[in-house]
């Protein structure tokens, strides 16, 4: 489907009315550099992993980087594509939003956006890490590069990450010269997208800049209930900077932005056909029936942030970086994909967070570090209903709903350093550690509601009976986490080395848990306070991860790779998660929160870069192949769960239930393919008074697991996508005019979904023969519930085929 509308240009010409309002300064450019570099990952950019530049290639860390200008030429809409060229990553939209981020490295990461749990990768805007996922898929604009650090991070940021981090570093201003950049893109779906960006030394000493951005876009299908677009764009976004000094004195910045998402809700599609109702699977994945609207989707997002920076001595640096951020989203999720509300979950998130981080970092010829001490305070509110109307006209409570509010607030700090020596001018020896204090304190209140959502959600809903759960915990979790390298340069084009570090990341308590669910362990007959504690608390995880790395530049520079091969060793994995489940007679969710025992996670990573042809059609020209491979082998060797009453294989047992079973050989890692791999042809060349710049990438992912169980309806098996990009730029690079291709083969893919069926317990497939519109079937021996009537798989896809034109201007 295609389509470039009216509609289109009329939102590039008010979205150009509104942000041509910025004040414009002109100057002259002088004629940019043709670095040799490609659209993917570049290995010779400068990178601050280490808290001080380096060469990426001199860096002992696995670690991908993104110019900006390689992902402006690639046409880079967002965050999440960095995923299809880093090896070992999954970075993706959350199922169900427009803005809330999935992440996962080497097999460490977390789906669930819910309050009380953490991200096992930190993301991190200008140093500042993000606390939740909300608002947080970045768009690209602005970025002077993106930076990917796979495995445990902890002794050179402020906030502990046991699975990586990723860096978005937007870019400085120019201390010398005023500066004013257009940049705009009009394509398929409507696609209007302006960013306007503008800088001025207002003194020798002091300047300011503001960047502006609308991003908006046609929906890719429609909901044929509501009428609405389904995946389109709405987005308005805001970016201001004042900066003083210069960092080899004393350097000042001060940065707030805004960001304001009313895109439509994101309507799923059914894989197959409703089981009350006998509604069949939509033609298109990109069309959706859901009914449920309200509240309308609505994202907030802003921050503050302060940094300084004062080199006190020739080998001292000072920093500081203070921060605060705060969000909100409102988003309407209709898990069944149907008019009716069957499995409904409308929800508002509000998250608010407070950062201070303090270093001491010290260069010199053979000693380098850095010590520092970090501070968050953050809380984390929600109030999500479930829905289950349909289950509440069989049991004669009309509009029944299972509602959830929980406040989780952290408090955490940290002291943190690591110290880089010089035995020789080849060796080189790292040292780090970093003690962490998580105060975790959480309030879970759930209630049944008959006459539908709760008012606070915009519905008419009327508690029905007592709380089902008013649960109030505290705890602090405690770990000091090291980290040790060992570095050989046996000349100046190779890097060989070999790290150790543990990753840590704290416990909390289950945000869905049902206190009338927790088990009676010491078969009393009585929940005791302490049992219901342990129910809703889970652990802390821990991953001590290994690595063997080597990094080379060979034959004057046209060849140069990184090779890394890591081993992690993974326990207390925390897989959160929600069932269907009768209690007290009454059909519901309960949260399923599992410290999974054990994983061990090994694989291989590759990353390289050939210069095939360098200045052969003039000065500047180039033809570049790079390549991506990533390969781990991720399995549970131990996953226990309570299970009631069942064998290992799911059959029937004796004994009492809430008996720990070992599923490990039913459960699979989720959102992490065993091969990850990608290849980019990138060619330039100098066409009269300017230069043509053409890439091709070609990525691949193999099969994905959506969650822990495998699920033969959401299970993505693998694919490939095809991406290319043809920008000319003008001879003083003040012009540019690109065409960007993405998708090119239209694959259709899923990247996150919900299942809700009647299933074996233990192995999680579905059970057939059994409807559950009938009463009788809500509680069958040997089968776990379903959640609704209607049964619930739905899927979400990546974006299909989309073509678009940039358009450049620089001043």
């Amino acid at each position: 489907m295609t389509r470039l509308s009216a509609r289109a240009l009329f939102n590039l010409g008010v979205a150009t009315a509104a942000l041509t309002a910025i004040p414009a300064w002109a100057q002259d450019q002088a004629p940019a550099e043709q670095a040799a570099e490609s659209s993917a990952g570049d290995l010779d950019i400068v990178v601050t992993a280490r808290r001080r530049e380096e060469n990426l290639l001199d860096v002992p860390v696995a670690i991908t980087a993104y110019s900006g200008d390689a992902l402006e030429r690639q046409g880079a809409i967002d965050i999440t594509e960095i995923s299809d060229t880093t090896p070992n990553i999954t970075v993706e939209t959350s199922r169900g939003t427009n803005s809330t981020l999935t992440a996962f490295i080497r097999g460490v990461g977390q789906q669930d956006p819910v309050a009380g749990f953490e991200s096992g990768v930190g993301l991190y805007l200008d140093d500042v890490y993000l606390n939740r996922p909300q608002a947080a898929v970045l768009d690209i604009y602005d970025v002077q590069r993106i930076e990917v650090l796979r495995g445990p991070q902890g002794t050179l940021y402020g906030r502990n990450t046991i699975g990586g981090a990723i860096k978005y570093v937007t870019r400085e201003l120019n201390p010398t010269d005023a500066e004013l950049s257009v940049r705009a893109n009009l394509g398929e779906y409507d696609q209007a997208d302006l960013v306007v960006s503008g800088s001025a030394p207002l003194t020798p000493d002091f300047r300011l800049g503001a960047s502006l951005a609308r991003l908006s876009r046609g929906g890719f299908g429609k909901n044929l209930t509501t009428g609405q677009e389904n995946y389109n764009k709405d987005v308005w976004a805001f970016r201001a900077t004042a900066e003083a000094g210069s960092r080899d004195s004393f350097f000042f910045r001060l940065s707030g932005d805004y960001t304001h998402d009313r895109s439509n809700t994101r309507g799923g599609h059914r894989l197959i056909p409703s089981l009350l109702t006998a509604a069949p699977v939509l033609a298109d994945e990109f069309d959706s029936r859901g009914g449920l609207v309200t509240p309308k989707q609505d994202i907030k997002a802003w921050g503050i942030a302060n940094r300084l920076e004062w080199a006190a001595t020739d080998n001292i640096t000072l920093k500081n970086i203070l921060a605060y951020r705060k969000d909100r989203s409102a988003t309407p999720i209709d898990f069944d994909a149907l008019p009716a509300a069957d499995v409904d979950v409308p929800a508002i998130y509000r998250n608010r967070q407070f950062s201070e981080e303090f270093q001491v970092v010290y260069e010199s010829d053979k000693l380098n570090g850095i010590v520092g001490a970090y501070y968050l305070n953050a809380r984390a509110r929600n109030i999500f209903d479930v829905v289950l109307a349909t289950t509440g006209a069989l049991i004669g409570a009309p509009g029944f709903t299972a509602s959830t509010a929980g406040d989780v607030r952290t408090k955490t700090w940290a002291v943190f350093g690591d110290i880089t020596y010089d035995l020789t001018d080849q060796f080189q020896v790292s040292l780090g550690g970093r003690y962490t204090s998580d105060k975790r304190n959480a309030v879970v209140i759930r209630k049944n509601l008959v006459g539908g959502a709760s008012p606070e959600l915009g519905g008419a809903g009327v508690q029905l009976g007592a709380l089902t759960s008013n649960f109030a915990g505290e705890k602090t979790f405690k770990e000091f986490t090291p980290r040790a390298s060992v570095t050989f340069k046996p000349t100046e084009d190779h890097t060989l080395y070999a790290s150790y570090s543990k990753g840590f990341k704290g416990g909390g308590f289950d945000p869905r848990g049902l206190s009338t669910a927790a088990p009676d362990i010491n078969g009393n007959g009585v929940r005791e306070a302490s049992e219901i504690f342990d129910y809703f608390l889970f652990d802390p995880e821990k991953v001590d991860s290994y690595e063997i790395g080597w990094k080379a530049s060979l034959f004057d520079n046209r060849l140069r790779f990184a090779l890394a091969g890591f081993y992690a060793d993974y326990k207390d994995v925390q897989v959160p998660g929600s069932v269907g489940a009768i209690v007290n007679g009454i059909p519901t969710f309960v949260g399923v929160t599992t410290n999974a025992g054990k994983a061990t996670f090994k694989g291989v990573e590759f990353e390289g870069q050939a210069v095939l042809a360098r200045d052969f059609a003039g000065a500047g020209s180039r033809l570049n192949l790079s390549g991506t491979l990533g390969y781990i082998d991720a399995q549970y060797d131990r996953f226990e769960t309570q299970v009631a009453n069942f064998n290992p294989d799911g059959t029937p047992a004796a004994g009492r239930p809430g008996q720990p079973v070992d599923v490990a050989k039913f459960r699979r890692i989720q959102n992490t393919p065993k091969w990850t791999a990608s290849g980019t042809l990138d060619f330039g060349v100098p066409v009269g008074p300017g230069r043509v710049d053409a890439s091709t990438t070609l990525s691949y992912r193999s099969k994905t697991f959506q969650f822990e169980t495998p699920s033969p309806y959401l299970d993505q098996p693998g694919y490939a996508l095809w991406d290319a990009s043809l920008v000319w730029t003008s001879e003083d690079d003040r012009y540019t005019i690109g065409l960007h291709a993405k998708n090119i083969t239209d694959k259709r893919y899923i990247v996150s979904g919900y299942q809700f069926l009647n299933v074996n317990p233990v192995t999680g497939q579905p059970v057939l023969g059994v409807n559950p519109a009938v009463p009788a079937t809500f509680a069958v021996p040997g089968v776990a519930p379903s959640l609704g009537r209607e049964g619930v798989v739905t899927a979400f896809y990546g974006n299909p085929r989309q073509l678009f034109v940039s358009f450049g201007l620089k001043f």
